[in-house]
């Protein structure tokens, strides 16, 4: 049973996003609707509207929220030492805000639907621009790098698919498998691998978190092979 917070605490917009971050989080967006959020809080809806206007308010502010959690983390990450050390702080950077994602598991879909963007948000990029100029990448050169970055910057990626874990000795999968080897050999060579010839392969199932670092480490790579040549 959901215990619901008491009323006799003031309601402040503070209270009421941190509210709505830990509902999103127990239950999902789907839950987060201005009647559950006010049973949360332990007061009428008619409470929120002076914080809240609607639910699309209470989406931009927990992505503020999850985005203000992230900046507070990544500000533990030691600076560069030197230019040469950017890629390092960079790296750790962006794994910190992954780290806070994957605790929020919502938010890169928030935040992909947000049209504006929040202070919390500029900040971290802000930052991220920091790192990249200390590392000697002049404006030009660290705009196509966060380009380059994308939504990885922040932690997350948007995959192509995200086809289910067949388990590695499923019968009906290896079956389909070998009905489609003749249509597509490359496609099926390598899901038979994953799934099933080496079971202990370092890309498991579409490990998120294998090939999120191996996309990024393949971009801060190529990156790194560039400023070399960058006009700094």
């Amino acid at each position: 049973m959901t215990t619901r917070t008491t009323s006799r605490t003031p309601l402040s917009r503070e209270r009421v996003m941190t509210t709505a971050v830990e509902l999103a989080d127990r239950a999902g967006l789907e839950a987060l609707t201005m009647r559950n959020l006010a049973h949360e809080l332990g007061v009428e809806a008619m409470s929120l509207y002076y914080h809240v206007t609607n639910k699309e308010a209470i989406l931009d502010g927990i992505v503020d929220t999850v985005m203000g959690e992230i900046n507070e983390r990544v500000t533990m990450v030691t600076p560069p030492a030197s230019p040469a050390d950017w890629k390092r702080a960079l790296r750790e950077r962006i794994l910190t805000a992954r780290e806070v994602l994957l605790r929020h598991r919502w938010g890169p879909e928030v935040i992909e639907s947000r049209t504006n963007v929040s202070l919390e948000t500029m900040k971290y990029f802000d930052g991220v621009l920091a790192v990249l100029r200390a590392g000697g990448f002049d404006y030009d050169l660290a705009h196509h790098a966060m380009h380059a970055l994308g939504s990885r910057a922040l932690g997350f990626t948007q995959e192509l698919f995200e086809p289910e874990d067949p388990g590695t000795d499923d019968p009906e999968t290896m079956e389909m498998l070998a009905l489609m080897a003749a249509d597509f050999p490359y496609l099926v060579g390598m899901m038979s691998e994953i799934a099933h010839d080496d079971p202990g392969s370092t890309l498991g199932w579409c490990d998120d978190q294998t090939e999120f670092v191996f996309g990024l480490d393949l971009i801060l790579d190529g990156l790194d092979r560039l400023i070399g040549t960058s006009g700094k």
